[in-house]
């Protein structure tokens, strides 16, 4: 008869790690796609995109292989998923990074005090700046923002907090969804006749740009705002409400200061949306190359403006250093909106709530 109380023997045990590629393996794997991809595009006489991609289908022919006979079925798919979503990662950073390097290289030799503190009155050749360019694309953003912000907000708590189930509600959240895929220069448009109805043909005002740009701000921050507040637990108002505080106080107190992280992320986001907007500022802001900081009086250049304006329609025989000031521009403009999203974070992080409160 036999012992089944008979502890079996070390070698009839199983292991207790499954075997798997050494530490190093996927790097060996990128290594050799990547030799593989150099050889193949010599000998066929390719170039470097030719030879990346030769390397990128050796290395997802490669490694999957060598894991599905190493460590079986389930690490092979599994290490294919990841070599796709990395590709698609990289796919996806490919134009990003070439943006940057292409505005940094062209636009960094043309910075400079000169370049900063003069505009472009009298100026043909070189000695050219964006001064006015830079506060007129502050003063036009803020005051859309200053139009759209409390607009966007109060509407967003609105279809949260009071418009559940109500015919308006869904009318305003209908109307919210078609301006958010309008035209930018439908909202030019709309800002135009608006200001020829008050003063007249051929109007051109820094306040009209404000006016068109909040068309194209004010959708996004409701959608932003309404999210984020839709985040807020229930539990939160019905512990307020509990102890008797009332609905506005609740909001105000509760509601706004748990989503306020959010709400501020989603305002910058609309903010660095139509700073770099063209078309609407064309047609009622207008191009001066003059300094003007009063938006209720005469036109105001903006950065994107000056940048199309540069490139549109240089003097034949300046047409290089007109091409450096709108690089230098472009590089200043992305500058802005990069200070505006690291704002946005330090912003949210002081004013979102804090643990042990």
């Amino acid at each position: 008869m036999t012992d089944l109380t008979t502890t079996p023997s070390t070698s009839d045990a199983l292991p207790l790690q499954a075997p798997s590629l050494p530490r190093y393996g996927t790097i060996f794997a990128i290594v050799f796609a990547i030799a593989v991809g150099a050889l193949v595009s010599m000998v066929i006489g390719a170039g470097s995109v030719a030879a990346l991609v030769i390397a990128w289908l050796a290395l997802v022919v490669a490694l999957p292989l060598w894991s599905l006979a190493v460590e079986g079925g389930r690490k092979a798919v599994d290490r294919v998923a990841t070599l796709l979503i990395w590709s698609t990662f990289g796919l996806a950073m490919i134009p990003l990074v070439s943006l940057i390097y292409t505005v940094v290289s062209k636009g960094s030799g043309i910075l400079s005090g000169q370049f900063f503190n003069n505009s472009m009155r009298n100026v043909l050749g070189e000695g050219g700046g964006i001064y006015h360019a830079i506060f007129g694309t502050l003063i036009v953003t803020a005051l859309a923002a200053a139009i759209s912000v409390p607009i966007g907000i109060l509407t967003a708590i609105y279809l949260v907090e009071y418009g559940k189930g109500k015919k308006l509600a869904r009318v305003i959240t209908f109307l919210v969804d078609v301006m958010t895929g309008i035209p930018s220069i439908v909202a030019g448009l709309f800002a135009y006749a608006l200001f020829v109805l008050i003063f007249g043909p051929g109007v051109r005002l820094g306040i009209g740009g404000s006016v068109a740009l909040s068309v194209l701000m004010i959708p996004i921050v409701v959608r932003s705002s309404e999210e984020m507040l839709k985040l807020v637990p229930d539990e939160l108002r019905e512990a307020s409400y509990a102890l008797g505080v009332p609905k506005w106080r609740t909001i105000v107190k509760v509601v706004v200061p748990t989503a306020i992280a959010g709400i501020v992320t989603g305002v910058t986001l609309a903010i660095a949306r139509v700073a770099g907007e063209t078309a609407p500022l064309l047609i009622i802001a207008g191009f001066t190359t003059d300094t003007n900081l009063n938006p209720f009086s005469d036109r105001m250049t903006t950065l994107p403006v000056y940048i199309f304006q540069s490139i549109a329609s240089p003097p034949g025989l300046y047409r290089q250093e007109y091409e450096d000031y709108a690089w230098g521009a472009a590089l200043t403009l992305v500058t802005i909106v990069m200070l505006l999203n690291v704002l946005a974070r330090v912003i949210g992080a002081v004013f979102a709530p804090k643990s042990g409160r």
